[in-house]
């Protein structure tokens, strides 16, 4: 085998591309026969003496020879240690050129090779991509859609090139989504879905093309799909409604795609992914608890659905996971909720319909993606609506929760969420109860910390929090406040160069609140706040230099 493959190197190197076809055609057989029998060795043999380099000579004249080449260049591209060598002789351009040509048999080799060179490659890949070969391939998916062979290699190229950004806008300008979807139709084995899939999922990732999806109608396909797994329990059942609702959720990440399927909340999609969050299917009600949490993109469509009952289906699905406890579907469903509750109008109608007695049934859960989602529900729920913050801040279990969750240092969600909430029930409610609550939890401490976040809307809720705090009962907070060192926090506050105005001004009103106190009178007096409060009555924001001079005479007539 060995020495009729040098001699038919020989042969091939000595033999021009104008040369009798004959004799390089049974050279070429030769060459296959040999990567046949042993990939490597034959590779090796082949660059050791030099053909790369007569390829494109011979890929340009297009005769009977090649598909027999773009083979050889495919088999090759096998080997990782052969895919330079194939750039450096200049392959790539004549091989992407041969995929105008209309022989099927050229076009699937010459795809292999082109597939086998770039191979995790993203350099190569873009490459390929800024030559166009994405729209020739969408075309070659429609003229030869009869051929199962060329349908393949279009689409295992689809899901290589698809996964790199630059590809996205090109595929967009393709009718790609109409012939995916008109392929995913014809199929019915499970591996070729499959394959559709593996394509759908990244090019679903960019909105031009959901839009383009659901207009081609790919949403029904994926219904269907559904329909025929849902009771099945076969593994690739299974796994395929996993993708199809999952792709589904996918698509209504899109607004313009999302509000197709709304259809003011009439649409036949819409109603459809209702129904799976009855389902007793775990993935499909977690894959309806996330469109709804989707669909709930807007105000219109969250006053919509709370008009429409929806959440009570919800609450029904979080009831029977208190104890069936999947993680995921609980916070898909607090997802849901949380956005449900956005708009004012929808804040009293959920709460009389005990939203916050569910959500507060996972208050022990230790998934900090549930604990997430549970505080922004809850924050969401009371914003605006004193009584609910009056009840849910006198709630000593709830309160104890969010002082320990103020600690989670391991997860800075749940412990912004926690600070922001504790800050939110003591703001809404304006009550006594409430702040006594949060003092006896030991909560004061993390309220001062939290003016000190990175975060100026943290900050500012922290100081109005802190200032009700002192209003209404700075007897009992004294103590906390010395311990948390609240007055050289307002000093470091309102002599910092980048705090906001509203920080400045919310830290004054503060100082003037805490004057009551004496621990904290002789702290004000030791750090020389008129001398800082005097240098900001020139202030360029008008109300923080009011705010400077009211300060200044209230320290200096009680000093």
């Amino acid at each position: 085998m060995a020495d009729n493959l040098s001699e038919a190197l020989k042969t091939l190197k000595l033999s021009s591309a104008d040369s009798t076809s004959d004799s390089v055609e049974s050279c070429l057989d030769c060459l296959l026969k040999a990567l046949a029998h042993n990939n490597v060795e034959a590779s090796e043999k082949i660059q050791e003496m030099g053909v790369l380099p007569m390829m494109p000579s011979l890929l340009a004249t297009q005769n009977s020879c090649t598909p027999k080449v773009a083979n050889i260049i495919a088999e090759l591209a096998k080997n990782e240690f052969m895919r330079s060598p194939c750039v450096e002789a200049g392959l790539i351009p004549p091989l992407v050129q041969l995929l105008n040509c209309k022989d099927q048999e050229v076009l699937l080799q010459t795809g292999r090779a082109l597939g086998n060179i770039c191979y995790d490659s993203h350099t190569l890949q873009a490459q390929l991509i800024s030559m166009g070969v994405i729209p020739t391939l969408v075309k070659l998916l429609g003229v030869h859609a009869q051929n199962t062979a060329l349908t393949e290699m279009c689409l295992i190229a689809f899901g290589n090139l698809a996964e790199l950004e630059s590809s996205k806008e090109q595929f967009a300008s393709t009718n790609i989504a109409e012939e995916l979807v008109r392929l995913f139709r014809k199929q019915v084995e499970h591996e070729k879905k499959e394959m559709i899939f593996e394509v759908l999922a990244p090019l679903a990732e960019n909105d031009a093309i959901k839009l383009q999806l659901v207009e081609a109608g790919l949403v029904e396909c994926l219904l269907d799909v559904v329909g025929q797994t849902v009771d099945s329990d076969r593994e690739e059942d299974v796994a395929q409604l996993k993708t199809a609702s999952d792709l589904m959720v996918l698509l209504l990440l899109g607004d313009e795609s999302m509000q197709k399927l709304f259809e003011g909340g009439k649409g036949s999609v819409f109603q459809r992914v209702l129904s799976w969050v009855p389902s007793n299917n775990h993935q499909l009600q977690l894959a309806g608890a996330l469109a709804i949490a989707n669909f709930a993109r807007n105000d219109g469509n969250c006053i919509h659905m709370v008009d429409t009952g929806i959440v009570q289906m919800l609450l029904e699905l979080l009831d029977r996971h208190v104890e069936e406890g999947n993680v995921t579907v609980q916070h898909a469903a607090l997802s849901a909720l949380r956005n449900l509750a956005i708009p004012v109008v929808n804040k009293s109608k959920m709460l009389s319909a005990g939203v916050a007695d569910v959500v507060l049934k996972f208050l022990q859960s230790e998934m900090p993606p549930v604990q997430f989602k549970l505080l922004g529900t809850l924050r969401m729920l009371i914003d605006t609506q004193a009584d609910a913050a009056d009840q849910l801040g006198t709630n000593c279990k709830l309160v104890e929760r969010l002082v320990e969750w103020c600690e989670a240092k391991d997860h800075a969600g749940v412990m912004g969420e926690s600070n922001r909430l504790l800050s939110a029930l003591i703001r809404h409610s304006k009550s006594k109860e409430v702040v006594g609550t949060v003092i006896q939890c030991g909560g004061v401490k993390h309220l001062v910390t939290m003016a000190t976040s990175e975060h100026m809307i943290m900050q500012n809720e922290a100081l109005v929090a802190l200032g009700l705090i002192a209003a209404l009962d700075l007897d009992s907070a004294e103590k906390d406040f010395v311990g948390a060192t609240l007055v050289q926090v307002l000093h470091k506050l309102l002599t910092e160069e980048k705090s906001a105005p509203e920080i400045k001004y919310n830290s004054m009103i503060l100082i003037c609140s805490v004057m009551g106190s004496e621990p904290l009178h002789k702290e004000v007096q030791s750090l020389a706040f008129i001398d800082v409060v005097s240098k900001l009555r020139s202030h360029e924001n008008k109300t923080v230099a009011h705010q400077a001079s009211l300060t200044e005479q209230r320290l200096t007539a009680q000093s």
